[in-house]
């Protein structure tokens, strides 16, 4: 598939190229095939949006037991991410991607690399995770701008969650809880 390419800074991130269809009625796109991504077993499947204003920074986040596919539906947002698998070619590797309106991509995360973006417009994102939510047991937080992991926004001074502005740095997260 000449549209889905893998990430050149992290091993298992993807970008699907995606391809409205526009006439006088207005826009179509497809924007996720579970064929897309065959080595993922799509047969849990969880669709979620969030809608944040210009300025609001979610994240960092990662998980143990699924992967994210994000497509922003309106406006635009910088995604953050950074590898935090010991055992992959790109550990603590990060990347941002500006995505949306001006920049039309679908964006697959991998178990293990910590993401979150910050709203560059008010902006909606939809996503498909493989697995069902449960904060319990697979949703850990790193801190946004940990200077350990170096991950450049563009920005200062978000406007952050309580959680995520609470978010440990990665040297002080119990090995336990971080991706293996």
């Amino acid at each position: 598939m000449d549209h889905i390419e893998e990430s050149t800074e992290i091993r298992g991130v993807f970008t699907v190229h995606l391809h409205p269809f526009a006439d006088e009625r207005g826009r179509f796109m497809e924007t996720f095939r579970k064929d897309w991504f065959p080595q993922r077993n799509w047969d849990i499947l969880q669709m979620n949006r969030s809608d944040s204003r210009t300025g609001v920074l979610r994240g960092l986040h990662y998980h143990h037991h699924q992967v994210d596919y994000w497509v922003v539906a309106r406006g635009m947002i910088r995604a953050g991410m950074v590898d935090l698998r010991p055992s992959s070619p790109t550990y603590l590797h990060t990347q941002t991607i500006e995505m949306g309106e001006l920049n039309e991509l679908g964006l697959f995360i991998p178990i293990g690399v910590a993401h979150g973006f910050v709203a560059l417009s008010d902006a909606t994102l939809t996503y498909v995770v493989d697995n069902y939510y449960d904060n319990g047991r697979d949703e850990n937080g790193v801190a946004w701008d940990d200077p350990d992991l170096g991950l450049d926004w563009g920005i200062t001074n978000p406007i952050l969650s309580r959680r995520d502005a609470n978010n440990a740095r990665f040297r002080d997260i119990p090995p336990e809880n971080r991706p293996r």
